[in-house]
């Protein structure tokens, strides 16, 4: 694959035109970097991730090749050609 790969749950694709996949090509530099080209294209999908200030949402989590950017990087986690990242709310209960 060349680019990014961008997997999103359910509850976003709809605001995604029913995609639950997005491919960026050339890869982004940054899940930063992606969120901010995605903003123009899926601004509604952007707004659901991260909040007014650009930082990821508390119950969102995102993931860079199976990894939590959290404990990663953060935004500022690096993306590669091939990169899968993914977008899934978080899950409460008890």
């Amino acid at each position: 694959m060349t680019g990014v790969e961008l997997r999103l749950p359910s509850v976003l694709a709809d605001l995604a035109g029913g995609r639950r996949v997005v491919v960026l090509s050339p890869a982004p530099l940054t899940v930063a970097a992606l969120l901010d080209h995605l903003d123009g294209e899926l601004p509604g999908v952007v707004r659901r991730i991260r909040d007014e200030t650009g930082v990821l949402r508390r119950f969102v989590n995102v993931y860079v090749d199976g990894d939590d950017v959290r404990h990663l990087a953060g935004l500022a986690t690096p993306l590669h050609d091939g990169s899968l990242v993914q977008v899934l709310p978080s899950v409460a209960g008890g």
